[in-house]
């Protein structure tokens, strides 16, 4: 399955569900190859450095159900504008490069807070550490 708005209205729905309609809040849904829809948000430590990432707990998910992940979209709402689409950081990339380049990652349209598109890890990473020691 491919990142499509049924999966940022997921994301949306656990943004909301799980931290209100104002202030900080993100959520990130995922689908499996299987058709699985996933959801999580970033865990949290007192401790910063201890924190994981909003989509960490969605890929744990799919490891522990064994289905690869085919799309991730990351929600992000600030205290004072509404939710917008970003991109996955650097390590939930290399995480979702688990299932290879094809995994489609939602991005934001430049200049448009509240438009994205789908990008894959191969066009997000084009220049990726581990093609020098896998093939695909």
């Amino acid at each position: 399955m491919k990142v499509d708005q049924a999966l940022v209205d997921a994301a949306a729905e656990l943004l909301r569900a799980r931290f209100g309609d104002e202030g900080w809040g993100g959520a990130a849904a995922m689908y499996t190859a299987t058709g699985r829809t996933i959801t999580s948000v970033s865990v949290e430590a007192l401790l910063d450095s201890a924190n994981l990432c909003i989509e960490t707990g969605s890929i744990a998910e799919a490891h522990k159900w064994n289905e690869p992940v085919t799309a991730s979209v990351c929600l992000v709402r600030s205290d004072d504008e509404p939710a917008r689409v970003v991109t996955a950081c650097g390590i939930c990339q290399e995480r979702l490069r688990f299932w290879g380049p094809d995994v489609e990652i939602a991005v934001p349209v430049d200049g448009a807070s509240d438009d994205w598109e789908a990008r894959s890890l191969a066009e997000l990473q084009p220049f990726w550490w581990g093609s020098q020691f896998v093939e695909g």
